[in-house]
Protein backbone atom coordinates (compact mmCIF):
# COMPACT_ATOMS: atom_id res chain seq x y z
CA UNK A 1 0.00 0.00 0.00
CA UNK A 2 2.73 2.48 0.81
CA UNK A 3 4.68 1.74 -2.62
CA UNK A 4 1.27 2.55 -4.35
CA UNK A 5 0.68 5.74 -2.27
CA UNK A 6 4.39 6.71 -3.18
CA UNK A 7 3.43 6.15 -7.13
CA UNK A 8 0.82 8.23 -6.50
CA UNK A 9 2.00 10.95 -4.45
CA UNK A 10 4.45 11.36 -7.81
CA UNK A 11 1.67 11.84 -9.82
CA UNK A 12 -0.21 14.54 -7.35
CA UNK A 13 3.27 16.26 -7.58
CA UNK A 14 2.94 16.77 -11.05
CA UNK A 15 -1.01 17.18 -11.71
CA UNK A 16 -1.25 19.96 -8.85
CA UNK A 17 2.48 21.47 -11.01
CA UNK A 18 0.31 21.11 -14.14
CA UNK A 19 -3.01 21.99 -12.34
CA UNK A 20 -1.20 25.48 -11.93
CA UNK A 21 -0.08 26.45 -15.35
CA UNK A 22 -4.11 25.78 -15.98
CA UNK A 23 -5.29 27.64 -13.82
CA UNK A 24 -3.43 30.60 -14.34
CA UNK A 25 -3.66 30.30 -18.20
CA UNK A 26 -7.64 30.32 -17.98
CA UNK A 27 -7.27 33.12 -15.56
CA UNK A 28 -5.15 34.87 -17.88
CA UNK A 29 -6.87 33.97 -20.96
CA UNK A 30 -4.57 31.89 -23.12
CA UNK A 31 -6.47 28.78 -24.87
CA UNK A 32 -6.02 25.34 -23.36
CA UNK A 33 -5.44 22.48 -26.42
CA UNK A 34 -5.29 20.08 -23.54
CA UNK A 35 -5.29 19.22 -20.00
CA UNK A 36 -3.47 15.83 -19.06
CA UNK A 37 -3.29 13.53 -16.18
CA UNK A 38 -0.80 11.16 -17.00
CA UNK A 39 1.24 9.93 -19.35
CA UNK A 40 1.26 7.13 -22.26
CA UNK A 41 -2.09 5.83 -23.89
CA UNK A 42 -5.43 7.53 -22.74
CA UNK A 43 -7.96 6.16 -20.85
CA UNK A 44 -10.12 8.77 -20.62
CA UNK A 45 -10.97 12.03 -23.09
CA UNK A 46 -13.55 14.72 -22.54
CA UNK A 47 -13.50 17.79 -24.32
CA UNK A 48 -15.21 20.76 -22.60
CA UNK A 49 -15.21 23.94 -24.96
CA UNK A 50 -11.65 24.05 -26.45
CA UNK A 51 -10.10 22.41 -24.35
CA UNK A 52 -9.62 18.34 -24.37
CA UNK A 53 -9.49 17.03 -20.80
CA UNK A 54 -7.58 13.54 -20.72
CA UNK A 55 -6.91 10.67 -18.01
CA UNK A 56 -3.57 8.58 -19.42
CA UNK A 57 -2.51 5.45 -18.28
CA UNK A 58 0.96 6.14 -16.25
CA UNK A 59 0.28 8.05 -13.14
CA UNK A 60 3.94 9.78 -13.97
CA UNK A 61 3.17 12.91 -15.16
CA UNK A 62 0.71 15.42 -17.04
CA UNK A 63 0.69 18.25 -18.91
CA UNK A 64 -0.88 21.88 -20.03
CA UNK A 65 -0.93 22.04 -24.31
CA UNK A 66 -1.65 25.56 -24.52
CA UNK A 67 -1.97 27.32 -28.23
CA UNK A 68 1.37 29.14 -28.78
CA UNK A 69 3.49 27.49 -26.53
CA UNK A 70 6.29 26.20 -28.61
CA UNK A 71 5.52 27.53 -32.20
CA UNK A 72 4.19 30.60 -32.90
CA UNK A 73 0.74 31.67 -33.52
CA UNK A 74 -1.86 34.02 -35.75
CA UNK A 75 -3.94 33.53 -32.87
CA UNK A 76 -4.74 36.68 -30.20
CA UNK A 77 -5.28 34.10 -27.36
CA UNK A 78 -2.30 31.65 -27.76
CA UNK A 79 0.74 32.09 -25.15
CA UNK A 80 3.22 33.35 -27.41
CA UNK A 81 1.04 36.69 -28.23
CA UNK A 82 0.13 37.38 -24.65
CA UNK A 83 1.94 40.72 -22.29
CA UNK A 84 5.34 39.32 -20.55
CA UNK A 85 4.09 39.48 -16.79
CA UNK A 86 0.83 36.58 -18.37
CA UNK A 87 3.52 34.60 -19.40
CA UNK A 88 5.78 35.12 -16.75
CA UNK A 89 2.49 34.59 -14.15
CA UNK A 90 1.82 31.25 -16.28
CA UNK A 91 5.02 29.95 -15.62
CA UNK A 92 6.01 29.91 -12.40
CA UNK A 93 2.71 29.10 -11.44
CA UNK A 94 3.32 25.52 -11.68
CA UNK A 95 6.36 25.87 -8.82
CA UNK A 96 3.87 28.30 -7.27
CA UNK A 97 1.52 25.29 -6.87
CA UNK A 98 3.69 22.87 -6.06
CA UNK A 99 4.90 25.12 -2.98
CA UNK A 100 1.72 25.59 -1.88
CA UNK A 101 1.17 21.74 -1.86
CA UNK A 102 4.17 21.29 0.33
CA UNK A 103 3.03 24.23 2.80
CA UNK A 104 -1.16 22.06 3.16
CA UNK A 105 0.61 19.01 3.70
CA UNK A 106 2.66 20.37 6.31
CA UNK A 107 0.17 22.30 7.76
CA UNK A 108 -1.92 18.99 7.75
CA UNK A 109 0.93 17.11 9.80
CA UNK A 110 2.13 19.66 12.22
CA UNK A 111 -1.97 19.97 13.24
CA UNK A 112 -2.12 17.45 15.74
CA UNK A 113 1.31 18.17 17.39
CA UNK A 114 1.44 19.31 21.03
CA UNK A 115 4.09 21.43 20.35
CA UNK A 116 7.57 22.45 18.46
CA UNK A 117 10.70 22.19 19.08
CA UNK A 118 12.13 25.65 18.59
CA UNK A 119 15.17 27.73 19.60
CA UNK A 120 14.55 29.28 22.65
CA UNK A 121 16.40 28.74 25.79
CA UNK A 122 14.84 27.40 28.65
CA UNK A 123 17.72 26.28 30.80
CA UNK A 124 21.48 24.76 31.02
CA UNK A 125 22.52 21.54 31.99
CA UNK A 126 24.52 21.96 35.36
CA UNK A 127 28.50 22.77 34.46
CA UNK A 128 27.45 24.25 30.72
CA UNK A 129 30.27 26.62 30.47
CA UNK A 130 28.28 28.54 28.27
CA UNK A 131 26.00 29.73 30.74
CA UNK A 132 25.95 33.67 31.40
CA UNK A 133 26.89 34.81 27.66
CA UNK A 134 23.65 32.95 26.93
CA UNK A 135 20.58 33.49 29.08
CA UNK A 136 17.15 31.69 29.61
CA UNK A 137 14.49 33.11 26.97
CA UNK A 138 17.36 33.84 24.21
CA UNK A 139 16.11 32.70 20.99
CA UNK A 140 19.10 31.38 19.18
CA UNK A 141 18.28 33.16 15.71
CA UNK A 142 21.38 32.43 13.38
CA UNK A 143 24.00 29.87 13.58
CA UNK A 144 26.98 31.34 10.72
CA UNK A 145 24.50 33.41 9.05
CA UNK A 146 21.82 30.57 8.55
CA UNK A 147 18.87 30.87 10.22
CA UNK A 148 17.72 28.43 12.66
CA UNK A 149 13.49 27.96 12.99
CA UNK A 150 14.23 24.63 15.07
CA UNK A 151 15.91 23.14 17.60
CA UNK A 152 17.42 20.72 15.28
CA UNK A 153 18.69 23.56 12.55
CA UNK A 154 21.15 24.58 15.83
CA UNK A 155 22.30 21.23 15.98
CA UNK A 156 22.77 21.30 11.60
CA UNK A 157 24.68 24.18 11.36
CA UNK A 158 26.88 23.74 14.56
CA UNK A 159 27.67 20.41 12.92
CA UNK A 160 28.50 22.06 9.32
CA UNK A 161 30.82 24.17 11.36
CA UNK A 162 34.25 25.09 10.49
CA UNK A 163 35.36 22.60 12.68
CA UNK A 164 37.61 25.30 14.43
CA UNK A 165 35.47 25.54 17.74
CA UNK A 166 34.17 28.91 17.11
CA UNK A 167 30.92 29.84 15.75
CA UNK A 168 29.11 33.01 14.69
CA UNK A 169 25.85 33.25 17.07
CA UNK A 170 22.67 36.34 16.46
CA UNK A 171 20.54 36.07 19.50
CA UNK A 172 17.53 37.45 20.18
CA UNK A 173 17.23 38.74 23.89
CA UNK A 174 14.51 41.10 25.07
CA UNK A 175 13.59 41.99 21.34
CA UNK A 176 16.87 43.10 20.73
CA UNK A 177 19.45 41.42 18.48
CA UNK A 178 22.51 40.25 19.88
CA UNK A 179 25.45 39.17 17.86
CA UNK A 180 28.51 36.87 19.48
CA UNK A 181 30.96 36.51 16.81
CA UNK A 182 33.75 33.61 16.64
CA UNK A 183 32.27 32.26 20.12
CA UNK A 184 33.87 29.24 21.74
CA UNK A 185 31.00 26.71 21.24
CA UNK A 186 31.58 22.93 21.37
CA UNK A 187 29.97 20.19 22.78
CA UNK A 188 31.38 19.06 26.22
CA UNK A 189 31.32 15.91 28.39
CA UNK A 190 28.69 15.56 30.97
CA UNK A 191 28.07 12.50 33.30
CA UNK A 192 24.56 10.87 32.72
CA UNK A 193 22.72 9.31 36.12
CA UNK A 194 24.03 5.64 35.29
CA UNK A 195 27.37 7.19 34.90
CA UNK A 196 28.53 7.24 31.18
CA UNK A 197 29.65 10.23 29.86
CA UNK A 198 28.23 11.96 26.79
CA UNK A 199 29.52 15.24 24.53
CA UNK A 200 26.80 18.19 24.44
CA UNK A 201 26.43 21.54 24.18
CA UNK A 202 24.33 21.58 27.37
CA UNK A 203 21.38 23.73 25.97
CA UNK A 204 17.46 23.34 26.99
CA UNK A 205 15.44 24.65 24.32
CA UNK A 206 11.90 25.40 25.89
CA UNK A 207 8.56 23.88 23.70
CA UNK A 208 6.51 25.95 21.86
CA UNK A 209 3.14 25.40 22.12
CA UNK A 210 0.83 24.84 18.99
CA UNK A 211 -1.32 27.33 18.66
CA UNK A 212 -3.04 28.62 15.56
CA UNK A 213 -0.08 31.44 14.86
CA UNK A 214 2.32 29.07 16.17
CA UNK A 215 0.85 26.56 13.78
CA UNK A 216 0.55 28.88 10.29
CA UNK A 217 4.76 29.96 11.60
CA UNK A 218 6.08 26.79 12.48
CA UNK A 219 4.65 25.46 8.86
CA UNK A 220 6.06 27.96 6.89
CA UNK A 221 9.26 27.63 8.60
CA UNK A 222 9.29 23.91 7.89
CA UNK A 223 8.78 24.51 4.19
CA UNK A 224 11.56 27.64 4.19
CA UNK A 225 13.48 24.63 6.02
CA UNK A 226 13.04 21.91 2.68
CA UNK A 227 14.28 25.24 0.11
CA UNK A 228 17.56 25.57 2.83
CA UNK A 229 18.07 21.97 2.39
CA UNK A 230 17.87 21.98 -1.10
CA UNK A 231 20.01 25.07 -2.24
CA UNK A 232 22.78 23.34 -0.19
CA UNK A 233 21.93 20.52 -1.81
CA UNK A 234 22.97 22.14 -5.28
CA UNK A 235 25.89 23.79 -3.41
CA UNK A 236 27.49 20.34 -2.96
CA UNK A 237 26.79 19.41 -6.39
CA UNK A 238 28.22 22.02 -7.50
CA UNK A 239 31.50 22.43 -5.58
CA UNK A 240 32.04 18.95 -6.27
CA UNK A 241 31.30 17.36 -2.37
CA UNK A 242 28.77 15.00 -4.13
CA UNK A 243 28.17 13.64 -7.26
CA UNK A 244 25.45 12.25 -10.17
CA UNK A 245 26.37 8.99 -7.88
CA UNK A 246 24.90 10.35 -4.90
CA UNK A 247 21.59 11.16 -6.24
CA UNK A 248 18.08 10.31 -5.73
CA UNK A 249 15.33 9.80 -8.60
CA UNK A 250 12.04 8.41 -8.54
CA UNK A 251 12.71 5.09 -8.15
CA UNK A 252 14.49 5.36 -5.09
CA UNK A 253 11.81 7.99 -3.51
CA UNK A 254 9.41 5.18 -3.72
CA UNK A 255 11.70 2.92 -2.16
CA UNK A 256 12.42 5.32 0.61
CA UNK A 257 8.65 6.52 0.93
CA UNK A 258 7.61 2.76 1.14
CA UNK A 259 10.07 1.89 4.23
CA UNK A 260 8.88 4.95 5.68
CA UNK A 261 5.78 3.61 5.89
CA UNK A 262 6.44 0.02 6.89
CA UNK A 263 9.12 1.25 9.03
CA UNK A 264 6.39 2.89 11.37
CA UNK A 265 4.55 2.09 14.73
CA UNK A 266 1.15 2.14 13.22
CA UNK A 267 -0.64 3.19 9.76
CA UNK A 268 -1.46 7.02 10.97
CA UNK A 269 2.23 7.33 11.82
CA UNK A 270 3.07 5.97 8.49
CA UNK A 271 0.74 7.95 6.56
CA UNK A 272 2.04 11.27 8.26
CA UNK A 273 5.54 10.61 7.31
CA UNK A 274 4.94 9.90 4.16
CA UNK A 275 2.79 13.54 3.75
CA UNK A 276 5.78 15.15 5.43
CA UNK A 277 8.31 13.90 2.59
CA UNK A 278 5.57 14.33 0.04
CA UNK A 279 5.68 18.05 1.16
CA UNK A 280 9.64 17.87 1.00
CA UNK A 281 9.69 16.74 -2.94
CA UNK A 282 6.77 19.36 -3.42
CA UNK A 283 8.97 22.19 -1.92
CA UNK A 284 11.94 20.08 -3.97
CA UNK A 285 10.09 20.24 -7.15
CA UNK A 286 9.05 24.04 -6.64
CA UNK A 287 12.45 25.39 -6.02
CA UNK A 288 14.30 23.05 -8.56
CA UNK A 289 11.60 23.59 -11.45
CA UNK A 290 12.84 27.33 -11.44
CA UNK A 291 16.36 26.92 -11.81
CA UNK A 292 17.36 28.50 -15.29
CA UNK A 293 17.89 25.45 -17.00
CA UNK A 294 16.84 24.76 -20.68
CA UNK A 295 13.19 22.41 -20.82
CA UNK A 296 12.36 23.78 -17.19
CA UNK A 297 10.37 26.24 -16.40
CA UNK A 298 13.08 28.29 -14.93
CA UNK A 299 14.77 27.72 -18.04
CA UNK A 300 11.85 29.05 -20.26
CA UNK A 301 11.32 32.08 -17.75
CA UNK A 302 15.18 32.78 -18.65
CA UNK A 303 14.46 32.55 -22.24
CA UNK A 304 11.76 34.71 -22.19
CA UNK A 305 13.43 37.46 -20.46
CA UNK A 306 16.30 37.01 -23.05
CA UNK A 307 13.89 37.66 -25.99
CA UNK A 308 11.84 40.46 -24.62
CA UNK A 309 14.91 42.08 -23.86
CA UNK A 310 16.11 41.49 -27.38
CA UNK A 311 12.94 42.27 -28.85
CA UNK A 312 13.07 45.97 -26.96
CA UNK A 313 17.01 46.53 -28.25
CA UNK A 314 16.53 45.48 -32.28
CA UNK A 315 12.69 45.80 -32.68
CA UNK A 316 12.40 42.35 -33.79
CA UNK A 317 10.70 39.19 -32.40
CA UNK A 318 13.48 36.35 -32.01
CA UNK A 319 13.03 32.90 -34.06
CA UNK A 320 10.49 31.07 -31.60
CA UNK A 321 12.53 28.05 -33.30
CA UNK A 322 15.46 29.27 -31.62
CA UNK A 323 14.08 28.72 -28.06
CA UNK A 324 12.08 25.48 -29.19
CA UNK A 325 15.72 23.90 -30.32
CA UNK A 326 17.20 25.08 -27.10
CA UNK A 327 14.74 23.72 -24.97
CA UNK A 328 14.57 20.63 -27.12
CA UNK A 329 18.11 19.91 -26.03
CA UNK A 330 17.69 21.02 -22.62
CA UNK A 331 15.14 18.26 -22.84
CA UNK A 332 17.02 15.47 -24.18
CA UNK A 333 19.92 16.24 -21.41
CA UNK A 334 17.62 16.30 -18.90
CA UNK A 335 16.36 13.04 -19.82
CA UNK A 336 19.71 11.46 -20.50
CA UNK A 337 20.42 12.57 -16.44
CA UNK A 338 17.20 10.93 -15.60
CA UNK A 339 18.27 7.55 -17.03
CA UNK A 340 21.57 7.61 -15.07
CA UNK A 341 20.11 8.46 -12.06
CA UNK A 342 17.44 5.97 -12.08
CA UNK A 343 20.32 2.94 -12.69
CA UNK A 344 22.29 4.22 -9.64
CA UNK A 345 18.74 3.80 -8.12
CA UNK A 346 18.38 -0.13 -9.47
CA UNK A 347 21.72 -0.91 -9.21
CA UNK A 348 21.48 0.21 -5.30
CA UNK A 349 18.49 -1.89 -4.85
CA UNK A 350 20.18 -5.22 -6.84
CA UNK A 351 23.23 -4.93 -3.86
Amino acid sequence: MYYLLAILGFGLLITIHELGHFIAAKASGVKVLEFSVGMGPKLLQKAAGETTYSLRCLPIGGYCAMEGEDVASDDPRAFSNQKLWKRLLILVAGSGMNFLLGFVLVCVVFAGAAGFNGTDIASFREGCPYEGDLLPGDTIYMVNGERTYFSGNFVEAMNRGSGEGSCDLVLIRDGKRVELNDYPLVPVEFTEPDGSTVRRYGINFAPTPNTFANWLRYSWWSCLDFVRMVRMGLGQLLSGSAGVKDMTGAVGMVVMIGEMGENASNAAEGLKNIAYFVAFLAVNLAVMNMLPIPALDGGHVFTLLLSSGWEKLSGRKPDPRIEGYIHAAGMVVLLGLIAVVMYNDVMRLLR
